[in-house]
């Protein structure tokens, strides 16, 4: 099995992780702008922190990523930042979807993050585009 390995001076480094985000209580408010909009936030913010998407996919209610990340990623870290920052601006650019929200609030505080383990890349691409 052949593995794409990324490298920095002094490691080399796989390090895919499956993460599953749900708005909070369930609300039904993701459909494919939002998504796409949510996207380019993680894209954008995983710049700063050295995680790179490699696979999304919503639901109505929540929302599935496969990324990399670098050694030094502080994950926990990185996500506060993402779930605050596509929050305000999720609320702030789609102001409809607020009354759907409890109190405002997009994201449970909760989240599930797995590392890809043994899984190849590309079956966890499939099981995220289904």
């Amino acid at each position: 099995m052949i593995r794409n390995f990324d490298k920095n001076k002094h490691s080399v480094y796989l390090l895919n992780y499956h993460l599953v985000m749900v708005v909070k209580y369930r609300r039904q408010v993701i459909d494919g702008d939002i998504s796409k909009r949510l996207l380019e936030i993680f894209t954008y913010i995983g710049e700063k922190y050295g995680v790179t998407p490699i696979e999304w996919n919503h639901d109505i209610d929540h929302v599935h990523v496969l990324f990399k990340a670098q050694p030094q990623t502080e994950i926990s870290k990185f996500l506060n930042a993402y779930k605050s920052a596509s929050s305000r601006l999720i609320k702030k650019e789609y102001p409809q979807i607020t009354q759907k929200l409890w109190k405002e609030m997009f994201w449970s505080k909760s989240y599930a993050l797995m590392t890809s383990g043994g899984a190849s890349l590309s079956v966890l691409k499939e099981y995220i585009e289904k």
